[in-house]
């Protein structure tokens, strides 16, 4: 699954997805945006049809539509975009230094959290 951010029709697709407690239609998420923009529903289509292709959506089949669910979490795409940052990278400690430069107290409070979280968990692992 290549990554990159998302177009934009491919970005507010995946946040329609991805605000869906289940599967949803082409037909539903055409109905969904075209409330807030001009759109063409072939041109919704197309643009799930090419997220499915990239393995972002999966699709069954239900009658003679398709109902899409999103592959990833909104968490784990923005996961693998900064993983993807990072190796990219020819210095990953300065990629850190700089991102880890513009949390706030929330994020940083919430980074620790996880990183004793995992420290723990792979204490326990060693065991």
């Amino acid at each position: 699954m290549g990554l990159r951010g998302f177009g934009d029709l491919e970005a507010v697709v995946m946040r329609r997805l991805w605000d869906h407690d289940g599967p949803v239609t082409v037909r539903e998420v055409f109905e969904e945006l075209r409330q807030d923009r001009a759109i063409a529903y072939t041109t919704v289509m197309s643009t799930m049809d090419n997220l499915h292709r990239k393995g972002w959506l999966s699709r069954v089949k239900d009658g003679k539509a398709y109902r899409y669910s999103a592959v990833a979490s909104r968490e784990e795409y923005s996961a693998r975009l900064m993983r993807e940052a990072m190796a990219e990278a020819d210095d990953t400690e300065a990629v850190l230094s700089h991102f880890l430069a513009h949390m706030d107290s929330a994020e940083s409070d919430a980074l620790r959290a996880v990183l004793l979280r995992l420290t723990r968990k792979t204490g326990e692992n060693a065991q």
